[in-house]
Protein backbone atom coordinates (compact mmCIF):
# COMPACT_ATOMS: atom_id res chain seq x y z
CA UNK A 1 0.00 0.00 0.00
CA UNK A 2 2.83 2.34 -0.80
CA UNK A 3 2.15 5.97 -1.50
CA UNK A 4 3.91 8.15 -3.99
CA UNK A 5 7.22 9.62 -2.87
CA UNK A 6 8.15 13.26 -3.25
CA UNK A 7 11.20 15.33 -2.46
CA UNK A 8 9.05 17.53 -0.19
CA UNK A 9 8.64 14.95 2.54
CA UNK A 10 9.53 16.14 6.03
CA UNK A 11 10.81 14.24 9.02
CA UNK A 12 9.50 14.14 12.58
CA UNK A 13 11.32 12.20 15.30
CA UNK A 14 9.35 11.08 18.35
CA UNK A 15 11.27 10.16 21.51
CA UNK A 16 9.34 8.88 24.55
CA UNK A 17 11.32 9.15 27.75
CA UNK A 18 11.00 8.22 31.40
CA UNK A 19 13.80 9.17 33.82
CA UNK A 20 16.32 9.84 31.06
CA UNK A 21 17.68 13.22 32.20
CA UNK A 22 21.30 12.26 31.48
CA UNK A 23 20.73 11.09 27.90
CA UNK A 24 18.51 13.69 26.28
CA UNK A 25 21.01 16.46 25.57
CA UNK A 26 23.46 14.13 23.84
CA UNK A 27 20.63 12.40 21.96
CA UNK A 28 19.23 15.67 20.57
CA UNK A 29 22.69 16.82 19.50
CA UNK A 30 23.42 13.54 17.74
CA UNK A 31 20.05 13.50 15.99
CA UNK A 32 20.58 17.00 14.64
CA UNK A 33 24.12 16.25 13.54
CA UNK A 34 23.14 13.01 11.82
CA UNK A 35 20.27 14.65 9.94
CA UNK A 36 22.48 17.58 8.96
CA UNK A 37 25.22 15.28 7.66
CA UNK A 38 22.69 13.29 5.61
CA UNK A 39 20.89 16.47 4.46
CA UNK A 40 17.57 15.19 5.76
CA UNK A 41 14.55 17.56 6.00
CA UNK A 42 14.30 17.37 9.81
CA UNK A 43 11.18 19.28 10.80
CA UNK A 44 10.99 18.56 14.53
CA UNK A 45 12.11 16.42 17.44
CA UNK A 46 9.27 15.67 19.84
CA UNK A 47 10.35 14.67 23.34
CA UNK A 48 7.57 13.08 25.39
CA UNK A 49 8.00 12.87 29.17
CA UNK A 50 6.06 9.78 30.26
CA UNK A 51 5.77 10.53 33.99
CA UNK A 52 9.43 10.94 34.90
CA UNK A 53 10.42 11.33 38.54
CA UNK A 54 13.81 12.96 37.87
CA UNK A 55 14.75 16.17 36.02
CA UNK A 56 13.80 14.84 32.58
CA UNK A 57 11.09 17.48 32.06
CA UNK A 58 13.41 20.33 33.04
CA UNK A 59 15.99 19.12 30.54
CA UNK A 60 13.32 18.83 27.83
CA UNK A 61 12.12 22.38 28.48
CA UNK A 62 15.65 23.73 28.29
CA UNK A 63 16.32 21.89 25.04
CA UNK A 64 13.10 23.24 23.55
CA UNK A 65 14.21 26.81 24.26
CA UNK A 66 17.74 26.22 22.96
CA UNK A 67 16.69 24.48 19.74
CA UNK A 68 13.78 25.68 17.63
CA UNK A 69 13.07 22.20 16.24
CA UNK A 70 12.76 20.59 19.69
CA UNK A 71 9.27 20.32 21.19
CA UNK A 72 8.62 19.03 24.71
CA UNK A 73 5.45 17.27 25.83
CA UNK A 74 4.70 16.25 29.41
CA UNK A 75 2.13 13.58 30.29
CA UNK A 76 0.19 13.87 33.53
CA UNK A 77 1.58 10.55 34.79
CA UNK A 78 3.24 7.40 33.47
CA UNK A 79 0.75 6.05 30.92
CA UNK A 80 3.13 3.65 29.17
CA UNK A 81 5.17 3.76 26.01
CA UNK A 82 2.26 3.23 23.59
CA UNK A 83 0.38 6.26 24.92
CA UNK A 84 3.54 8.38 24.94
CA UNK A 85 4.23 7.43 21.33
CA UNK A 86 0.68 8.11 20.18
CA UNK A 87 0.71 11.50 21.90
CA UNK A 88 3.87 12.47 20.03
CA UNK A 89 2.59 10.99 16.75
CA UNK A 90 -0.68 12.94 16.99
CA UNK A 91 1.24 16.19 17.41
CA UNK A 92 3.86 15.42 14.76
CA UNK A 93 3.64 17.31 11.46
CA UNK A 94 6.13 15.40 9.32
CA UNK A 95 5.16 13.02 6.54
CA UNK A 96 7.78 10.50 7.72
CA UNK A 97 7.84 9.60 11.42
CA UNK A 98 10.79 8.06 13.25
CA UNK A 99 10.35 6.62 16.75
CA UNK A 100 13.37 5.84 18.90
CA UNK A 101 14.26 5.32 22.54
CA UNK A 102 15.86 8.01 24.68
CA UNK A 103 18.55 5.83 26.30
CA UNK A 104 21.18 6.26 23.53
CA UNK A 105 21.07 2.57 22.67
CA UNK A 106 19.53 3.51 19.30
CA UNK A 107 22.09 5.19 17.06
CA UNK A 108 20.84 8.38 15.30
CA UNK A 109 23.17 7.73 12.36
CA UNK A 110 20.71 5.02 11.28
CA UNK A 111 17.97 7.61 10.64
CA UNK A 112 19.12 8.27 7.07
CA UNK A 113 18.91 4.56 6.27
CA UNK A 114 15.35 4.40 7.59
CA UNK A 115 14.34 7.41 5.50
CA UNK A 116 15.94 5.88 2.39
CA UNK A 117 13.91 2.70 2.83
CA UNK A 118 10.68 4.69 3.23
CA UNK A 119 11.44 6.69 0.08
CA UNK A 120 12.24 3.43 -1.71
CA UNK A 121 8.66 2.23 -1.17
CA UNK A 122 8.24 0.75 2.33
CA UNK A 123 5.41 2.17 4.43
CA UNK A 124 6.89 0.96 7.72
CA UNK A 125 10.48 -0.04 8.46
CA UNK A 126 11.17 -1.87 11.71
CA UNK A 127 14.60 -1.88 13.30
CA UNK A 128 16.33 -5.17 14.05
CA UNK A 129 18.88 -5.20 16.86
CA UNK A 130 20.80 -8.02 15.21
CA UNK A 131 23.56 -7.82 17.81
CA UNK A 132 22.07 -6.82 21.16
CA UNK A 133 24.09 -5.30 23.97
CA UNK A 134 21.71 -6.39 26.70
CA UNK A 135 22.00 -9.00 29.47
CA UNK A 136 21.01 -12.61 28.78
CA UNK A 137 17.87 -12.39 30.90
CA UNK A 138 16.52 -9.84 28.40
CA UNK A 139 17.75 -11.33 25.13
CA UNK A 140 16.50 -14.92 25.60
CA UNK A 141 12.87 -14.06 26.45
CA UNK A 142 12.94 -11.49 23.64
CA UNK A 143 14.00 -14.10 21.07
CA UNK A 144 11.24 -16.46 22.17
CA UNK A 145 8.70 -13.63 22.11
CA UNK A 146 9.73 -12.51 18.63
CA UNK A 147 9.62 -16.01 17.16
CA UNK A 148 6.18 -16.64 18.65
CA UNK A 149 4.84 -13.32 17.41
CA UNK A 150 6.23 -13.86 13.91
CA UNK A 151 4.77 -17.35 13.73
CA UNK A 152 1.30 -16.39 14.94
CA UNK A 153 1.01 -13.09 13.07
CA UNK A 154 2.58 -14.14 9.78
CA UNK A 155 4.72 -10.97 9.75
CA UNK A 156 8.33 -12.04 9.23
CA UNK A 157 10.24 -9.68 11.49
CA UNK A 158 13.10 -10.56 13.82
CA UNK A 159 12.58 -7.86 16.44
CA UNK A 160 9.08 -6.62 17.23
CA UNK A 161 10.32 -5.07 20.48
CA UNK A 162 12.73 -2.66 18.79
CA UNK A 163 11.47 0.89 19.31
CA UNK A 164 13.55 2.23 16.42
CA UNK A 165 11.05 2.38 13.54
CA UNK A 166 10.08 4.57 10.61
CA UNK A 167 6.53 5.09 9.40
CA UNK A 168 4.57 6.91 6.77
CA UNK A 169 2.23 9.32 8.54
CA UNK A 170 -0.93 7.83 7.04
CA UNK A 171 -0.43 4.53 8.87
CA UNK A 172 -1.72 6.19 12.02
CA UNK A 173 -4.91 7.29 10.31
CA UNK A 174 -6.03 3.69 10.83
CA UNK A 175 -3.85 2.34 13.67
CA UNK A 176 -4.61 3.37 17.26
CA UNK A 177 -2.04 2.72 20.00
CA UNK A 178 -2.90 1.74 23.57
CA UNK A 179 -1.76 -0.79 26.16
CA UNK A 180 1.39 -2.44 24.78
CA UNK A 181 0.33 -2.32 21.13
CA UNK A 182 3.26 -0.14 20.02
CA UNK A 183 5.33 -3.27 19.34
CA UNK A 184 2.54 -4.67 17.15
CA UNK A 185 2.14 -1.73 14.78
CA UNK A 186 3.82 -3.78 11.99
CA UNK A 187 1.20 -6.51 12.46
CA UNK A 188 -1.70 -4.05 12.48
CA UNK A 189 -0.30 -2.15 9.48
CA UNK A 190 0.35 -5.36 7.55
CA UNK A 191 -3.27 -6.43 8.05
CA UNK A 192 -4.35 -3.17 6.35
CA UNK A 193 -2.12 -3.76 3.35
CA UNK A 194 0.82 -1.51 4.18
CA UNK A 195 4.26 -2.63 3.01
CA UNK A 196 6.49 -3.68 5.92
CA UNK A 197 10.28 -3.74 5.81
CA UNK A 198 13.09 -4.50 8.25
CA UNK A 199 16.49 -2.90 8.78
CA UNK A 200 19.36 -4.26 10.85
CA UNK A 201 20.57 -1.47 13.15
CA UNK A 202 23.49 -0.95 15.49
CA UNK A 203 22.64 -1.33 19.16
CA UNK A 204 24.74 0.25 21.93
CA UNK A 205 25.05 -0.47 25.61
CA UNK A 206 23.07 1.75 27.93
CA UNK A 207 25.22 4.66 29.14
CA UNK A 208 22.98 6.13 31.82
CA UNK A 209 20.19 4.98 34.12
CA UNK A 210 18.59 1.57 34.02
CA UNK A 211 16.09 -0.35 31.95
CA UNK A 212 12.42 0.33 32.70
CA UNK A 213 11.28 -3.10 31.53
CA UNK A 214 11.18 -6.46 33.26
CA UNK A 215 9.82 -9.92 32.59
CA UNK A 216 6.31 -8.60 33.20
CA UNK A 217 6.30 -6.83 29.85
CA UNK A 218 6.41 -10.17 28.04
CA UNK A 219 3.29 -11.32 29.88
CA UNK A 220 1.53 -8.10 28.90
CA UNK A 221 2.93 -8.45 25.41
CA UNK A 222 1.50 -11.95 25.04
CA UNK A 223 -1.94 -10.79 26.17
CA UNK A 224 -1.77 -7.93 23.68
CA UNK A 225 -0.71 -10.41 21.01
CA UNK A 226 -4.01 -12.21 21.55
CA UNK A 227 -5.75 -8.84 21.19
CA UNK A 228 -3.91 -8.11 17.95
CA UNK A 229 -4.73 -11.54 16.53
CA UNK A 230 -8.39 -10.91 17.29
CA UNK A 231 -8.30 -7.42 15.78
CA UNK A 232 -6.49 -8.36 12.59
CA UNK A 233 -8.35 -11.59 11.87
CA UNK A 234 -11.85 -11.05 13.21
CA UNK A 235 -12.46 -7.30 13.52
CA UNK A 236 -14.72 -7.30 10.46
CA UNK A 237 -16.17 -10.77 11.01
CA UNK A 238 -16.59 -11.35 14.78
CA UNK A 239 -19.26 -13.94 14.07
CA UNK A 240 -16.57 -16.23 12.69
CA UNK A 241 -14.68 -16.10 15.98
CA UNK A 242 -17.60 -16.69 18.34
CA UNK A 243 -19.50 -18.79 15.84
CA UNK A 244 -16.53 -21.02 15.10
CA UNK A 245 -15.82 -21.70 18.76
CA UNK A 246 -19.52 -22.03 19.48
CA UNK A 247 -20.05 -24.53 16.66
CA UNK A 248 -17.13 -26.62 17.91
CA UNK A 249 -18.41 -26.64 21.49
CA UNK A 250 -21.96 -27.32 20.35
CA UNK A 251 -20.74 -30.18 18.18
CA UNK A 252 -18.85 -31.70 21.09
CA UNK A 253 -21.93 -31.48 23.29
CA UNK A 254 -24.06 -33.04 20.58
CA UNK A 255 -21.69 -35.98 20.22
CA UNK A 256 -21.70 -36.53 23.99
CA UNK A 257 -25.49 -36.52 24.15
CA UNK A 258 -25.72 -38.74 21.07
CA UNK A 259 -23.40 -41.25 22.72
CA UNK A 260 -25.43 -41.20 25.93
CA UNK A 261 -28.64 -41.65 23.95
CA UNK A 262 -27.16 -44.79 22.42
CA UNK A 263 -26.12 -46.06 25.84
CA UNK A 264 -29.65 -45.45 27.15
CA UNK A 265 -31.71 -46.89 24.30
CA UNK A 266 -29.41 -49.54 22.85
CA UNK A 267 -27.64 -50.86 25.94
CA UNK A 268 -30.45 -50.03 28.35
CA UNK A 269 -28.10 -48.51 30.92
CA UNK A 270 -28.99 -45.66 33.23
CA UNK A 271 -27.36 -42.32 32.37
CA UNK A 272 -29.07 -40.00 34.88
CA UNK A 273 -26.23 -40.16 37.41
CA UNK A 274 -23.37 -39.88 34.91
CA UNK A 275 -21.20 -36.72 35.04
CA UNK A 276 -20.88 -37.02 31.26
CA UNK A 277 -24.55 -36.12 30.91
CA UNK A 278 -24.02 -32.85 32.78
CA UNK A 279 -20.97 -32.11 30.64
CA UNK A 280 -22.92 -32.76 27.46
CA UNK A 281 -25.81 -30.49 28.47
CA UNK A 282 -23.39 -27.76 29.60
CA UNK A 283 -21.40 -27.79 26.35
CA UNK A 284 -24.57 -27.58 24.27
CA UNK A 285 -25.78 -24.56 26.29
CA UNK A 286 -22.38 -22.83 26.05
CA UNK A 287 -22.20 -23.57 22.32
CA UNK A 288 -25.60 -22.01 21.68
CA UNK A 289 -24.64 -18.96 23.76
CA UNK A 290 -21.44 -18.46 21.77
CA UNK A 291 -23.35 -18.69 18.49
CA UNK A 292 -25.76 -16.02 19.76
CA UNK A 293 -22.81 -13.87 20.87
CA UNK A 294 -21.43 -14.14 17.35
CA UNK A 295 -24.72 -13.06 15.79
CA UNK A 296 -24.96 -10.12 18.22
CA UNK A 297 -21.35 -9.11 17.47
CA UNK A 298 -22.10 -9.12 13.74
CA UNK A 299 -25.13 -6.87 14.29
CA UNK A 300 -23.04 -4.41 16.33
CA UNK A 301 -20.20 -4.52 13.80
CA UNK A 302 -22.52 -3.84 10.84
CA UNK A 303 -24.11 -0.90 12.69
CA UNK A 304 -20.75 0.70 13.53
CA UNK A 305 -18.94 -0.29 10.35
CA UNK A 306 -19.03 3.16 8.79
CA UNK A 307 -17.41 4.80 11.82
CA UNK A 308 -14.70 2.16 12.21
CA UNK A 309 -13.90 1.55 8.55
CA UNK A 310 -10.12 1.88 8.05
CA UNK A 311 -8.49 3.87 5.27
CA UNK A 312 -7.49 1.19 2.76
CA UNK A 313 -7.42 3.16 -0.53
CA UNK A 314 -3.99 4.60 -1.25
CA UNK A 315 -4.40 6.09 -4.75
CA UNK A 316 -7.11 6.78 -7.32
CA UNK A 317 -7.05 7.23 -11.08
CA UNK A 318 -9.78 8.30 -13.47
CA UNK A 319 -11.85 10.03 -10.79
CA UNK A 320 -11.50 13.56 -12.13
CA UNK A 321 -14.06 16.09 -10.91
CA UNK A 322 -16.96 16.48 -13.36
CA UNK A 323 -17.05 19.55 -15.56
CA UNK A 324 -19.27 22.50 -14.71
CA UNK A 325 -22.05 21.46 -17.08
CA UNK A 326 -21.95 17.85 -15.92
CA UNK A 327 -21.94 18.98 -12.28
CA UNK A 328 -24.96 21.19 -12.90
CA UNK A 329 -26.77 18.30 -14.54
CA UNK A 330 -25.97 16.07 -11.59
CA UNK A 331 -27.25 18.69 -9.15
CA UNK A 332 -30.40 19.06 -11.18
CA UNK A 333 -30.96 15.30 -11.17
CA UNK A 334 -30.41 15.23 -7.41
CA UNK A 335 -32.81 18.14 -6.93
Amino acid sequence: MSTSNTDQETLSIIVPAMDEQDSLEELVARIQQSCQDAELPLLEILLVDDGSSDATWSVMCRLSTEHSIVKAIKLRRNFGKATALETGINLAQGSILITMDADLQDDPKEISRFVARIKAGDDLVSGWKQVRNDPLEKTLPSKLFNKTTSLLSGVKLHDFNCGFKAYRREIFDSVHLYGELHRYVPVLAHSLGFKIGELAVEHHRRKHGRSKYGVGRYIKGFLDLLTVMTITRFANRPGHLFGGVGAAVLGLGGLILLYLTGVKWILGESIGDRPLLMLGVLTVIVGVQLLLFGMLAELINSHQGVQTKPQIVTQKSGFDAPSGDARSQQEQRVG
